[in-house]
């Protein structure tokens, strides 16, 4: 990987909001490809890092999704609940024991084998957010929790199980819009069919 570090020259970085989530300005001289300096403002929504965990069921051949409302995709059109895994923000956790903890708070499940398939950035443009990706197991024939996500953090989440090949159509034909979700099911149906 290339070391960008020696192209850029920061002039500032002023918070603009801290309002749940940072806001920030950045000002900073960028050296181009052909060597010219070019100064650049830009704007970032720190969110903190997080990690998201597909539950699968090998013998079922199912995986638990969660259904929630998301206020920027009703924002954008967006009128139903958004489907997607399990996830939620590191708050000073490792992405392991965040993956775990928020299986048993949203879904109620227990999660086993679990395995970290990607760390990535979901929108680098704008957004200062690392998720850990994961799969691991569970059984379906297992009872669950109650989750449904944490009232205080003004959650209300259903859970969906279904099988892995009826979850790839949904992203197919449209109805799981979440990236991190579609990255993990099709990491799925290359992997663990």
């Amino acid at each position: 990987m290339a070391d960008t570090s020696r192209r850029i020259r920061r002039q500032h970085l002023d918070t603009l909001s801290d309002n749940h989530y940072i806001l920030r300005r950045a000002g900073f001289d960028f050296r181009r490809a052909d060597g010219s300096w070019q100064h650049q403002m830009r704007e970032s929504y720190d969110i903190g890092d997080g990690a998201a965990v597909l539950p699968f069921d090998r013998v079922a051949g199912s995986v638990l999704l969660i259904r929630q409302f998301r206020w920027p995709a009703f924002e954008h059109g967006y009128r139903d609940l958004v489907t997607e895994v399990i996830a939620g923000k590191l708050d000073g956790d490792s992405p392991e024991a965040c993956a775990l903890k928020e299986a048993r708070e949203e879904a109620g499940v227990e999660l086993s084998d679990l395995r970290q398939v990607f760390h990535c950035f979901m929108s680098p443009g704008a957004v200062k957010e690392r998720l850990h990706l994961f799969v691991a197991d569970y059984d379906s024939t297992r009872p669950r929790g109650a989750g449904a996500g944490i009232l205080a953090e003004g959650e209300d989440i259903e859970t969906l199980e279904l099988s892995l090949e009826k979850a790839l159509a949904m992203a197919a034909g449209g109805e799981i819009v979440d990236a991190k979700t579609i990255l993990l099911l099709q990491w799925a149906a290359l992997h663990l069919r």
